[in-house]
């Protein structure tokens, strides 16, 4: 479990630098040296004509240093979502198989628990820290340890529930990642409202194309980053609903492919008791 843990944090650290590395440098080699181009053609045009409506560019409402940060951990966040997603996805495979080889009829007692659980053992190690996995092992190991089917109902239900906080637990960097881009989405606007208002005394001798740019600054950083959120909420939406439903998917499987099957030698049910009461002599 541990290893685990440091490989994911070791994925996220790698994902992170690569992530600046290709957005930094596309930013570099293409949305910047565009947006000047742009910005000259438009500064030239507005100059000649003072009626004349610059279009917008992408490469303008990309180009700034805020906008770039939140792409970057846009893309952070989504590669980790990406991660996630492709390990619940080989999780949820293991629903399709029958890793306990029980017919109908057939009760599991305590005496065969060791029997059943030599498939789920063989499975590979990688598959074995798997939810399902785990969630039979355990049932097994406290069926053979306690001969209560309860226990291991209660057992079964517990760790589903643990692996549902877990599974909530790492994507808080995710959740952050997404109340990040906003704000760092504000803080360009802060930027870019404050060089305009430091460049009023440029508007008042009727030079405005200097307010208009550092508005533009702050419209455009906002914009992106409010795009970006809505999106990466969205995707974080969507992943923790198939988490959600490999927990309640796993547990079901328990009950129906270990639970059900589950039988103590000499136990009668509380209806058989029953009918032998009523039963005359």
């Amino acid at each position: 479990m541990k290893q685990k843990y440091l490989s994911e944090v070791i994925y996220q650290i790698f994902a992170l630098i690569i992530v600046v590395i290709v957005v930094h440098a596309i930013y570099v080699a293409v949305i910047r040296p565009n947006a000047d181009i742009i910005q000259q053609q438009q500064t030239m045009q507005q100059e000649a004509d003072e009626n004349y409506v610059p279009d917008r560019s992408l490469y303008i409402v990309l180009r700034d240093f805020e906008q770039e940060t939140c792409i970057i951990l846009f893309f952070w966040a989504l590669s980790i979502i990406g991660m996630k997603t492709v390990r619940t996805m080989r999780e949820r495979a293991l629903l399709d198989r029958e890793l306990l080889q029980v017919s109908d009829g057939t009760s599991i007692l305590p005496e065969d628990t060791r029997h059943y659980a030599r498939p789920v053992q063989a499975l590979p190690e990688k598959e074995r820290g798997f939810l399902l996995p785990r969630a039979i092992l355990a049932g097994l190991h406290r069926f053979g340890t306690t001969r209560d089917v309860q226990d291991v109902s209660a057992t079964v239900r517990d760790i589903c529930d643990n692996e549902s906080e877990r599974l909530e637990s790492e994507l808080a960097i995710v959740r952050y990642i997404a109340w990040a881009i906003p704000s760092i989405g504000f803080l360009g606007t802060v930027r870019g409202i404050g060089t305009a208002l430091g460049q009023a005394h440029q508007a008042v001798t009727g030079d405005i194309l200097g307010v208009t740019v550092s508005l533009g600054v702050a419209f455009n950083s906002t914009f992106i980053a409010l795009v970006t959120s809505i999106v990466l909420m969205f995707l974080l939406y969507q992943l923790s609903l198939v988490q959600d439903r490999l927990v309640m998917d796993s547990q079901t499987y328990c009950d129906d492919h270990l639970v059900r099957y589950l039988q103590v030698p000499g136990r009668s049910t509380p209806q058989a008791n029953h009918d032998e009461v009523v039963q005359p002599v």
